[in-house]
């Protein structure tokens, strides 16, 4: 009886009633010969009967997991200080993972497999906080990031209105959460169709961001982006290409900042192009981007200018990513665009650009004659 008990036990551990669609694998739990309690990962309850849920569970975090909790879920830290806070830091550490994972994979449009980490991310803030805190407000967003992209909009209305109810009840919370639950607000409102209300939530998203980073920071990009949005579901053209120009002003500003950094480290040992930052965000802003590029590329009357300007974004950002042949095409589109222009400011460093992909391309490869 003792694997099925153990089984319920972590069933009820990770299970999340009325708000999980699908539940996280459930591992077997062995003892080794030394005796200390181990998961295996080997075996799965059948909850959903659903082996698709079963493999995005592994895939979506538990593969990276499943060892750190086996101390987090076995030891008992109610009567030993040092224990408790040793314990809390582990949980620290998973909630920090569990976050990483969820947003990495959300970025990429996996949201059945950024479900489970987004569970395990408010599971191990309850465990660590408690029920009805503030400090659950992050994970019940990212919780309701993970359905909206899966179509549950009942679960995500009512995980947001957990998430508004709190911050309400502390008005002195800091603006970065704010600006995250106003830009989730937003998304949803878009979703379901209400565009004013979203359109009232991404500009509290702008002010935040602003409060937050500051007035020219890259960070609020992301909010006139999603403004854009809206405005182009309302036909209003021109407003949308205001935006945009814009948002492509200010990643202008932050890629040629980060490429002069990278051309600085280029014979470092150390691998700039993942230390910049983290993998969602870039796949975010190349795909900000890529929309703007092919938004002012269906124009009836080609902006020429802001042509260039997002094509020469898209050129630095993956030339820092390390993808020359992407980072080549677009630096041509952007020169061919910016030739358009009688002495174009960014026709010089676009071809520098160029050369120094053309000069990479050329040098010989490690391992090759």
């Amino acid at each position: 009886m003792f694997p099925e008990l153990k089984r319920l036990q972590l069933l009820t551990t990770f299970y999340l009633p009325g708000i999980s669609q699908c539940l996280a694998p459930i591992y077997n739990v062995t003892r080794r010969e030394s005796g200390f309690i181990s998961i295996t990962g080997e075996d799965f309850l059948e909850v959903t009967n659903n082996a698709d849920h079963q493999q995005a569970d592994w895939v979506g975090i538990h593969e990276r997991i499943c060892q750190m909790l086996v101390p987090i879920r076995t030891m008992k830290d109610m009567y030993d200080p040092s224990v408790r806070k040793k314990n809390q830091l582990r949980k620290r550490h998973l909630i920090k993972i569990c976050t990483l994972v969820a947003q990495s994979k959300l970025s990429e449009g996996k949201g059945e497999e950024a479900l489970p980490a987004a569970h395990c991310c408010l599971q191990t803030s309850i465990d660590l906080y408690g029920p009805n805190t503030i400090q659950l407000v992050p994970a019940y967003i990212l919780l309701a990031e993970a359905n909206m992209g899966l179509g549950n909009l009942a679960v995500v209305a009512e995980l947001l209105s957990q998430a508004e109810w709190a911050v309400l009840k502390n008005p002195e919370l800091g603006a970065s959460i704010q600006q995250q639950l106003h830009r989730s607000l937003g998304q949803f409102y878009t979703t379901t169709g209400n565009l004013e209300t979203a359109l009232f939530h991404f500009a509290n998203d702008i002010y935040f961001a602003c409060e937050e980073y500051g007035l020219d920071s890259s960070a609020t990009t992301k909010g006139y982006f999603l403004i854009a949005d809206v405005f182009a579901r309302q036909g209003k053209t021109l407003i949308v290409h205001s935006l945009y120009s814009e948002v492509a002003e200010r990643w202008h500003k932050h890629l040629s900042s980060l490429l002069e950094t990278h051309q600085k480290h280029a014979d470092s040992s150390v691998d700039s192009s993942v230390s910049f930052y983290e993998k969602s965000q870039r796949v975010e802003m190349e795909e900000m981007l890529r929309v703007m590029l092919e938004f002012e590329q269906k124009q009836s009357r080609r902006d020429v200018n802001h042509i260039a300007l997002i094509a020469h974004n898209l050129a630095m950002l993956w030339f820092i990513n390390g993808d020359l042949h992407k980072a080549q095409d677009f630096a041509s589109t952007a020169l061919q665009a910016s030739l358009q222009i009688p002495k174009h400011k960014l026709t010089e460093p676009i071809q520098e650009l160029l050369q120094q992909v053309e000069s990479l391309q050329t040098e010989p490869q490690p391992g090759f004659a």
